[in-house]
């Protein structure tokens, strides 16, 4: 089959346009909302765990470094962790546990009361970010998530205190749209912090 390059090439701008001014338009409340939280974590001296599958899990580690390291300016450290990142405990977890306490045993291990959980999921379906925010709900974690497709069974069960819901069922728009949010919120955390003008 002959792919017209030039029509996808187009076709593909257009569908991201169309959703980064659905998702402008929909989520600006509940952005400040994450922000606040955010603000509300760190200052309190907690920290910021995310955590997801897959495209999403990459999601979660460039987001914490961007707190942990920098994101606009050289600042102090904020503190951020991606629960994505440690092969032995990963590992070790998903073959001795299940792979769907992949986070919650995580959350179990490192989380405290005022800690805030992000789970990144385009779907809002996946056992094992269901059950890390049941967790993160049962230690008094504030809970929230990026996440697209009406948010699946996640929304259905409102596990997320504060939900960014991309409007899109379209992994790749969803995902361009969470990361997106994401360093928005790194961004507004620095400023917000008195970090960055």
């Amino acid at each position: 089959m002959a792919l017209d390059i030039d029509r996808f090439y187009a076709s593909e701008f257009t569908e991201h346009d169309a959703v980064q001014k659905a998702t402008r338009e929909a989520l600006g409340a509940d952005f400040k909302r994450l922000v606040q939280a955010a603000v509300t974590c760190i200052k309190g001296g907690n920290k910021i765990l995310f955590f997801g599958n897959g495209g999403s899990a990459s999601d979660a580690q460039h987001l914490a470094t961007e707190l942990t390291v920098r994101y606009i300016k050289n600042r102090t450290a904020i503190a951020a962790i991606a629960l994505t990142t440690d092969t032995s405990a990963l590992t070790a977890i998903g073959n001795d546990i299940g792979f769907d306490r992949l986070f919650s045993r995580q959350i179990e291990a490192l989380g405290k009361p005022g800690d805030l959980a992000i789970a990144i999921t385009t779907s809002g379906q996946s056992p094992n970010m269901l059950k890390a925010l049941e967790m993160a709900r049962e230690m008094k974690l504030v809970t929230a998530t990026l996440t697209g497709k009406g948010g699946g069974e996640l929304m259905k069960r409102k596990l997320a205190d504060i939900a960014l819901v991309v409007p899109s069922n379209t992994t790749a728009r969803i995902q361009e749209m969470h990361i997106t949010l994401g360093q928005m919120m790194c961004g507004a955390l620095e400023k917000a912090l008195g970090y960055a003008e």
